[in-house]
């Protein structure tokens, strides 16, 4: 009943080590150093773009059934592990701060960040996968500050403690195999 929730949570935490919004995370710390409202600005991003995301999951995978969208998700899954091997940079640098604070500005700027990151897209899937939006946008939530909530109260240090080329090895085997699984099950093999 659960395994959605913890699916997902593990699926993104994995993921979003060395992801740009963590790397968003480590600047924001670094610019603003109040990780309060840098925390609840991520927090509050994360769950809107997480639900619209997982909505949108659930919708399509109601809408378009069968084991043709079941072997296009498949095939999403493991696309998504070779996009986790490619490092993310943040290319450009942090604006000041506007009207809002600093939580505003966290809460846009990751809500921003995070259209069409593989977190968002793994949260689209996720939710396809397991028809579920709530425990797949609270998994994934929980994941993304897991992995963030120490890059904002560390910084850099987060980053350093395990190298970032075995988390990214490590998310793209976990992708690879809900993909395998996906497709095993489209072709009735599991």
């Amino acid at each position: 009943m659960l395994e959605p929730f913890f699916t997902s949570t593990a699926v993104v935490a994995i993921g979003e080590i060395g992801d740009k919004t963590q790397l968003l995370a480590i600047v924001l710390a670094a610019k603003f150093r109040k990780p309060g409202p840098i925390i609840l600005g991520i927090l509050g991003a994360t769950l809107l773009n997480h639900l619209a995301a997982a909505s949108l999951g659930y919708y399509l995978s109601a809408w378009l059934s069968g084991q043709v969208f079941r072997i296009v998700v498949g095939a999403a899954f493991i696309a998504m592990a070779v996009w986790a091997l490619v490092p993310d940079k943040m290319d450009d640098e942090l604006k000041t701060i506007g009207r809002g604070g600093i939580f505003l500005t966290t809460l846009i700027t990751f809500f921003v960040v995070e259209i069409g990151d593989k977190t968002q897209i793994a949260t689209s899937l996720l939710a396809a996968r397991f028809h579920q939006i709530l425990l797949v946008t609270a998994g994934t939530t929980l994941g993304m500050m897991i992995a963030d909530v120490p890059a904002v109260l560390l910084g850099e240090a987060a980053t350093k403690i395990v190298p970032l080329r075995y988390v990214r090895m490590a998310a793209a085997a976990i992708f690879a195999l809900i993909g395998a699984w996906v497709l095993l099950a489209a072709f009735h093999l599991v």
